[in-house]
């Protein structure tokens, strides 16, 4: 799921080979300056297409964009459920 979601953040923020060096631990919110309001929706958006799931607006707060981590975390639980 992590590498999933690291090649959705490579393409949707265009972070080129910036993206290896994301880690499940690396911050997301405030780190990447490329990562701001229209690129959570961007990325929201793309994880839903990739995955084949629904995410309802009350499903997300800021924790999910903590770090790449808890972001693949999120989207694994959801593509389980």
């Amino acid at each position: 799921m992590f590498d999933s979601i690291r090649e959705i953040l490579r393409n949707t923020l265009q972070l080129g080979q910036r993206a290896d060096q994301l880690t499940p631990e690396s911050p997301l919110l405030g780190a990447i300056p490329e990562f701001d309001s229209m690129a959570v929706v961007t990325v929201l958006t793309m994880v839903e297409e990739e995955f084949g799931i629904e995410i309802e607006d009350d499903e997300v707060f800021a924790d999910v964009f903590e770090t790449v981590g808890a972001l693949a975390d999120f989207v694994a639980v959801r593509v389980d459920s």
